[in-house]
């Protein structure tokens, strides 16, 4: 269970990571993983679908460029439309981790 990603998260996830500086996708799971310190992997497959999905919903902008290793990478980029929805959602996750919270707090 350490290693699952807490459904629903995936997308806020790749939003804040690219909020940060723009990255090809092993970049981004990296950087997941190294920022939960190392509770959640990204799972390769689930990625692609995200990052494709996001990239649709205009999100997301993606182009080639050559990476530090000299190889060909997809780079992505948090558009003006990636930022207003990693607000929402950013919004909407303290919203319900706070109702949650206040649920293991309560006592009879």
């Amino acid at each position: 269970m350490a290693d699952e990603m807490i459904p629903g998260t995936l997308d806020m996830l790749i939003l804040k990571t690219l909020s940060l500086a723009p990255m090809h996708g092993f970049g981004i799971a990296r950087r997941v993983e190294q920022m939960s310190r190392g509770v959640f992997k990204v799972n390769p497959g689930s990625l692609l679908t995200a990052l494709q999905r996001l990239e649709g919903a205009g999100w997301l902008e993606a182009e080639w460029r050559q990476t530090e290793n000299a190889r060909r990478a997809r780079v992505y980029s948090l558009t003006r439309a990636g930022r207003r929805q990693l607000d929402v959602e950013t919004a909407d996750w303290a919203r319900r981790a706070g109702a949650i919270a206040r649920l293991l707090k309560a006592e009879s």
